[in-house]
């Protein structure tokens, strides 16, 4: 999520959890596992059920992201399995700290190996990142005039590698809301009614799976069964390769709007992939595109 400071990234992070499915017994006895090894469960807390969600200080080292030390501990990776991993304002962390995360989001698991030991811990988790759009964080908000130069605001932006950004699905921006839009007296949508609307397209997903080991989700899948169950007319196939050319996408980003597409048909509760949600999953790749910046 990239917009300007008080629009509200941070409370939607903080919210994810609550419409995410439950845990079930297996997620809930390995993160259970995982947060007793690192000497980070509860004494009154014998099993965990809420789905962590964890959100390290830009200050944080490697060891402590991924794990590791001397005597070898899960780090936040690993502790947010089966959660969230939230890391706010994230062109302030280390170069070196974001450029460790490319593996655990690839694999779902992290491997350390040091000269005493080498030790694998599992790290599936929903990576939720947000950023301001520019050092003073007002670049193309629309009443607050931004200060930074263009080469401040490139320069910002590039402290996240390509490789990273390649890796998030979904890149969009927050617009800051109207005074008239705050004040409005009339209730939204609440958590609990988007979370049933999510559980629903999580068992088709458990039912399309079934036969399928280790896969339980549309994030699970590999190139071949993107090729099964996201197939695309000709239509929707001529509007990919036209955004792959303009876009310049690499093979991973187009994996990553296939999934994205199916599990927006899902929740529609489509059969197939369509257009439009085709249409919609290319449209969240907002900071793929090289004039971004340039953008007035």
């Amino acid at each position: 999520m990239i917009g300007p400071p008080g629009s509200g990234k941070s409370m939607m992070a903080k919210r994810l959890p609550s419409i995410l499915p439950p845990l079930s017994l297996s997620e809930s006895l390995e993160t259970t596992q995982i947060h007793s090894v690192a000497g980070k469960l509860n004494q009154d807390c014998s099993l965990i059920a809420q789905r962590p969600f964890r959100s390290p200080h830009h200050t944080i080292s490697q060891v402590a992201l991924v794990g590791g030390g001397q005597n070898p501990q899960p780090g936040e990776v690993s502790l947010a399995h089966n959660g969230v991993l939230f890391c706010d304002e994230l062109p302030e962390f280390s170069r070196s700290v974001l450029e460790v995360l490319r593996q655990p989001l690839e694999d779902r698991q992290i491997n350390i190996s040091r000269a005493k030991y080498s030790v694998t811990y599992p790290c599936s988790f929903m990576f939720v990142a947000s950023m301001n759009p520019c050092p003073c964080g007002y670049y193309n908000h629309p009443q607050k005039a931004c200060v930074c130069t263009p080469g401040q605001i490139h320069r910002y932006l590039h402290k996240i590698s390509g490789p990273l950004l390649d890796r998030i699905d979904l890149q969009i921006e927050i617009t800051p809301l109207s005074f008239e839009e705050l004040s409005r007296t009339a209730p939204g949508e609440n958590s609990a009614t988007i979370r049933e609307r999510v559980m629903r397209a999580r068992q088709i997903q458990e039912q399309r799976y079934a036969g399928c080991q280790g896969v339980h989700c549309n994030a699970q899948m590999n190139s071949r069964m993107l090729r099964q169950y996201a197939a695309l007319d000709e239509q929707s196939t001529e509007m990919l390769r036209s955004a792959m050319t303009r876009l310049q996408l690499s093979a991973r980003a187009y994996d990553r709007i296939l999934k994205v597409a199916r599990t927006i048909a899902d929740l529609e509760g489509c059969e197939n992939v369509l257009t439009h949600h085709l249409a919609e999953a290319i449209g969240y790749r907002n900071l793929d595109r090289d004039d971004w910046a340039e953008r007035g």
